[in-house]
């Protein structure tokens, strides 16, 4: 492993020089990964592992749209794509990357085909880690790890196509054969990882719910509609309000920050901006550290996987899903946003 300093702090982190391709492809040479679920993460982890020279096949509900996903990928009925329970029996490496609430449906299929000496893979902590509420316990004699990209399946594919990688955790929750850790590290490379850092499947479900519903999805979407009201509530138009509050970020400024860091992005802004923005980024951080403490509190306590859990067994869900996302698709903010990203000049 390579010892790499964030921040001060010094941690063991796994590369590719450490770790190549080839190294992996050995580890994982004699394995059949199935992998279980073709939806958010399924496709991507799937595709980099196949062109990476690794055996897999696909285990997938027919008929559904993700099936005939499958099938315009390239994976072949009855060669290298399965409906689930057949890829279960046949995946000496069962990748369970179905929703959280699918793996709890189909629990009792895949524990039916976890036997001695198979490795089962997961990229979320989630059904381990709250076992009491999913039902999900493995049997003791096979290998149980995860690698979990740091975005979603989509980013880690157009990345791997790009010749780049997508920064991975990953953990061993169970090591029946000895070689659980080595497995993990082996198919942390192949998926198409930038690099990887260690975690546990406890921390990487904590950390990925409170990253989730703060920052990266619930927290973000608030202060979107916070400000956007705002200035809209005081004369400002939809045009200004979106582009002041969204269109500016997600076009310029995050790849600022993504290049070099926060630094780098105001370094890059008027000195009006600078001031205003240092001036004003403890208060907004003070103010929301309460909602973070709560937010952690309530994942560590397991009452946000009960949330997750009952709203996913709800024979509605999806319906009143699709009704919440389109309230957000057809409120005036993102109506706006759509205007103007149909104005962003194409490129000649």
């Amino acid at each position: 492993m390579a010892k790499m300093t964030f921040g001060g702090v010094e941690e063991d982190v796994v590369t590719r020089t450490e770790f190549p391709l080839k190294k992996a492809q050995e580890v994982l040479s004699k394995e059949t990964i199935a992998v279980i679920g073709y939806g958010v993460q399924g496709p991507g982890q799937a595709l980099n592992l196949r062109d990476n020279g690794f055996n897999v096949i696909v285990g997938q509900r027919k008929p559904s749209a993700s099936w005939d996903k499958a099938v315009a990928d390239g994976f072949v009925p009855g060669e290298t794509l399965f409906e689930l329970e057949e890829a279960c029996e046949k995946g000496t490496l069962i990748m369970f990357l179905l929703s959280d609430a699918g793996q709890i449906s189909l629990w009792p299929t895949v524990k039916k085909h976890l036997t001695a000496g198979k490795s089962l893979y997961f990229s979320h902590g989630f059904g381990i880690t709250y076992k009491d509420q999913t039902g999900i316990v493995p049997p003791a004699d096979v290998d149980v790890f995860l690698v979990a990209p740091k975005g979603s399946g989509t980013s880690l594919r157009r990345l791997f196509v790009e010749g780049k990688g997508l920064n991975s955790s990953f953990a061993v929750f169970q090591d029946a054969t000895g070689k659980a850790r080595e497995k993990a590290i082996a198919l942390g490379i192949g998926v198409g990882s930038g690099y990887l850092f260690e975690t546990t499947f406890q921390k990487e479900v904590y950390s990925d719910l409170t990253g989730e519903r703060g920052v990266l999805m619930g927290g973000i979407a608030g202060m979107m509609e916070a400000q956007y009201n705002l200035l809209r509530s005081k004369g400002h138009s939809p045009s200004e309000a979106f582009n002041e509050t969204v269109e500016e970020l997600t076009q310029s400024l995050i790849v600022l920050i993504g290049e070099k860091g926060m630094d780098w992005m105001y370094a890059n802004c008027s000195t009006t901006a600078q001031r205003g923005a240092l001036d004003w980024k403890n208060k907004f951080r003070d103010a929301v550290a309460p909602v973070f403490a709560d937010l952690y509190e309530s994942v560590a306590t397991g009452n946000e996987a009960k949330i997750t859990i009952e709203a996913n067994r709800q024979s509605d869900y999806r319906v009143k899903l699709e009704a919440e996302l389109a309230e957000i698709r057809n409120s005036e903010m993102w109506q706006a946003g759509t205007a103007v990203r149909s104005l962003r000049p194409e490129r000649a």
